[in-house]
């Protein structure tokens, strides 16, 4: 098939299909078949991505495209610059279909949009999950090919379980946030969803590398994510922790079975303090929040962030101008970066025991729409997935099954900079 012919199904797709589940933001239609004919016409070597169709998060810049936080704040700003995976993807012959809607400034769990919610293609009585919710479903819908979002604590992960795909949240530094509005500055990380793992693992070597323009990266050799190994004496961690944490035993018991029908070797680490992952998250996120949006004043660019932003916005705005203040120096903060560390410590203790450490992606089955849960609820959602933002590693969700009809998710993480096992192993589960 020629690139301009797939071009031309997916927006026959988004048009058909994007009224009812509210995906796309916005469409790059006369571009995207004017790149699918120049790559049709093209000579010579073409580039891993050749043809790959992507949707982009809105908080993540393409030059010319409307880059709004799915929010009311920045809803007539528009990128005026490529981020640089974005460039990446667009020099290895990549094309950009449009961008896709989010939580606000990537703050929830799916419910949260300042444009409407975004339904889940595969159960639409329940969320898609957050805060990358459009990208999930856009890749679930059969939208595009793949789709970048961003996962400050779950935020690619948990959507992915959701919908049931793949996705990945790469090592803290792997891969260049310049060009992405991030909600956390010492947490967020760009990643990849898609249906399989092996089209991910493609796009995560092409994106990932260090950059110039982001002093968080590192100079580390990216390795050939594609070429699958053969994984047989491979030993998983299982958490005691993260089983007590599991409200729905039902998912921990698809684990354990799909481990035992694999053959592989599981042993028990200890993880102490994943519990207060949680805890230790939100007065970190909360803090950089706020920091991050004193830009959104209404003077250069966009409407005033506080008097524009919905409720869960205002929320981690209001707290963390309160944990800023100076009689609270020390007190929440820095005890959270403390806790952070031995957070960091505990996985860095359980690599040495074993290769990968398996678990649930979310405490429970995605919540229905019409389901009243409280602030604190919808935070311990991300009690499983929180814990790899904190210690800085690699982590990624493969489809499990489904329970009610409902898709469910197993998670992997491997410690940091060890995204070729991390694929190898997700290869070997999905």
């Amino acid at each position: 098939m020629k690139v301009e012919e797939k071009v031309r199904d997916y927006f026959r797709v988004i048009k058909e299909k994007n009224k009812e589940l509210n995906v796309f933001l916005y469409v790059d239609e006369k571009n995207g078949l004017k790149r699918a004919k120049e790559l049709d016409l093209k000579k010579g070597q073409k580039g891993k991505l050749f043809g790959m169709c992507f949707a982009v998060k809105a908080n993540i810049n393409v030059i010319g495209m409307p880059i709004s936080c799915s929010s009311k704040t920045l809803e007539n700003y528009k990128g005026t610059y490529d981020a640089d995976v974005i460039r990446k993807i667009k020099d290895d012959d990549g094309i950009i279909l449009g961008i896709v809607n989010c939580d606000e400034f990537a703050c929830g769990s799916g419910q949260n949009s300042g444009f409407g919610r975004v339904l889940n293609p595969v159960v639409l009585d329940r969320v898609a999950g957050g805060s990358s919710s459009g990208s999930a479903a856009a890749v679930a819908a059969g939208m595009c090919d793949v789709a970048l979002g961003s996962d400050t604590g779950g935020s690619v992960r948990n959507p992915a379980s959701h919908c049931g795909i793949v996705g990945v949240k790469p090592s803290y530094g792997r891969v260049s946030r310049y060009g992405l509005v991030d909600l956390s500055m010492s947490l967020d990380q760009i990643g990849v969803l898609g249906r399989d793992v092996e089209g991910v693992a493609k796009v995560m070597e092409v994106i990932s590398g260090r950059s110039e323009n982001d002093p968080s990266t590192f100079d580390r050799n990216v390795e050939n994510y594609g070429s699958f190994s053969d994984l047989k004496k491979l030993k998983i961690g299982l958490s005691e922790e993260f089983k007590k944490l599991c409200v729905d035993k039902r998912i921990w018991n698809l684990i354990l079975e799909k481990i035992k029908e694999k053959g592989f070797v599981s042993k028990g680490v200890n993880l102490k303090y994943t519990k207060l992952g949680v805890q230790t998250y939100y007065p970190i996120v909360y803090t950089e929040f706020y920091s991050g949006t004193r830009k959104f004043d209404g003077r250069k660019y966009g409407k005033k962030i506080e008097e524009n932003c919905g409720e869960e916005v205002l929320r981690r705005i209001l707290g963390g101008a309160e944990i800023s203040k100076a009689e609270h120096s020390g007190k929440y903060y820095r005890k959270a970066l403390a806790v952070k560390g031995l957070i960091k410590k505990d996985f860095d203790d359980a690599f040495k025991k074993v290769d990968v450490i398996v678990s649930p992606v979310t405490p429970s089955l995605p919540p229905r729409w019409d389901e009243e849960l409280s602030a604190k609820e919808i935070y311990a959602l991300d009690a499983f997935t929180i814990p790899a933002n904190l210690a800085g590693i690699c982590a990624g969700v493969v489809p499990l099954g489904e329970l009610d009809g409902v898709p469910v998710g197993m998670q992997v993480m491997c410690p940091a900079f060890q995204e070729k096992k991390l694929f190898d192993v997700m290869k070997v589960f999905e």
